[in-house]
């Protein structure tokens, strides 16, 4: 079994990757670096935990969109399973990214895999501008992060 790498810190450079969504789009984290990006992982579609935390993201997307800041969810789920998740919970807008094969690539690459589970953390991490983390966080995984705290974090950026 490979060595878990360092989890990702605050003020290390982000690292650039290319997943498809729920809808079959392909999101490139370096594309979008006039814009802020929150990478917000999580476990598992169709978990309670995890549907409050995507569900918090949409409902708070004009929030991050004034804040020139684009969220998207991060899973090991497969695109079938993404699109029939966002569809269920009426979400439209967020891209809901699919970190399904090679199983968790990015979660590996950001440190944030769990090899005990098969899945990542329940984790934010906040990308500037020129691409560097300024923030990261992991929460416990049956739980729902603070949607204020984060949008708090971008403000005061």
């Amino acid at each position: 079994m490979a060595k878990q790498p360092r989890m990702i810190q605050k003020n290390d450079p982000a690292k650039n990757f290319s997943l498809k969504d729920q809808d079959d789009k392909t999101f490139d984290l370096f594309e979008h670096s006039e814009k802020r990006v929150l990478l917000s992982f999580h476990p598992l579609a169709w978990t309670p935990f995890c549907a409050g935390q995507m569900k918090s993201l949409e409902d708070n997307r004009d929030v991050f969109s004034d804040l020139n800041t684009i969220v998207v969810g991060i899973s090991v789920d497969s695109l079938p399973c993404k699109k029939a998740w966002a569809e269920s919970l009426g979400i439209t807008h967020t891209p809901l990214l699919c970190d399904f094969w090679p199983h968790g690539a990015v979660a590996h690459q950001y440190g944030l895999f769990r090899e005990a589970n098969g899945f990542s953390e329940r984790a934010n991490v906040l990308i500037d501008e020129q691409q560097k983390v300024r923030f990261v966080k992991v929460y416990p995984v049956h739980s729902v992060p603070d949607i204020k705290e984060i949008i708090t974090v971008v403000r005061d950026l």
